[in-house]
């Protein structure tokens, strides 16, 4: 008889390439970056650059370009968008600074979408069991560029974590990109109109944009009240069993 022949055992290479293309690994790559870029913007504050006029040789088309591009990298690392939408109005007036805005927000969306989607979907997705993260990936899921709008337009949810809850569940990225750029318009606008008259904090422009701030925020309060009173009605009622 002859004898079997034995399968070649997977090299150290490829046993070395699985483990470091699993679930777990690439979530761990995930948070190595995250926590890199959150370390890069507390030693190096690249919005206090935006704010003061990066860069200052660069003027016109040219200088708006590279803000969206610094506006994107900087929301993927975690920089308030506020800060950044105020800096805008103010090195580029309200329109130009909110295009800007705008492409930035979109740009830093796409990025933590990707990084989320890539590197730590696989690894999180089974760990969806709460009946709060089950109902909103459910809701993004089911409801991607509706439940996404809603989000922009109602500034409860950090823009982070709303990116990566939107890369975990099953979303696209066409719905995603369209509701985070549709969305984001209107509370983007009062922050550009802000810093474009910051200068003159009596002017119409100025408190109306505030105004609106406030108003949104508002709004915000009152859905995210809504919804958590909405949820808690639907929970089932424990049964008292009598004796």
């Amino acid at each position: 008889m002859l004898d079997p022949v034995a399968r070649p055992q997977a090299g150290l290479a490829v046993r070395c390439s699985r483990a470091l293309l699993s679930p777990w690994s690439r979530l761990s790559l995930l948070f190595a970056v995250l926590a890199s870029a959150a370390v890069t913007v507390v030693l190096y504050e690249p919005q206090r650059l935006l704010s003061a006029g990066w860069p200052p040789q660069v003027g016109g088309v040219g200088a708006v370009v590279l803000f969206a591009l610094a506006y994107g990298l900087c929301t993927a690392a975690f920089v308030p968008r506020p800060v950044l939408n105020l800096a805008a109005g103010a090195l580029f007036g309200s329109q130009a600074g909110l295009v800007a805005a705008v492409a930035g927000t979109v740009l830093g969306a796409g990025i933590a979408f990707t990084l989320g989607r890539l590197l730590g979907r696989d690894a999180l997705r089974p760990l969806v069991r709460g009946r709060w993260l089950k109902a909103a990936d459910g809701q993004l899921s089911r409801h991607g560029f509706r439940s996404m709008l809603a989000i922009r337009l109602f500034p409860g949810v950090p823009f982070a974590a709303a990116n990566y809850c939107a890369a975990v569940s099953r979303m696209g990225y066409l719905p995603f990109l369209l509701a985070t750029g549709l969305g984001s318009i209107p509370n983007t606008a009062a922050y550009v109109v802000a810093g474009s008259e910051a200068a003159s904090p009596t002017s119409p422009a100025f408190l109306f944009a505030m105004g609106f701030i406030v108003l949104s925020g508002l709004c915000a309060a009152v859905v995210a009240w809504r919804k958590r009173h909405r949820l808690r009605s639907r929970e089932p009622q424990p049964v008292n069993h009598r004796p």
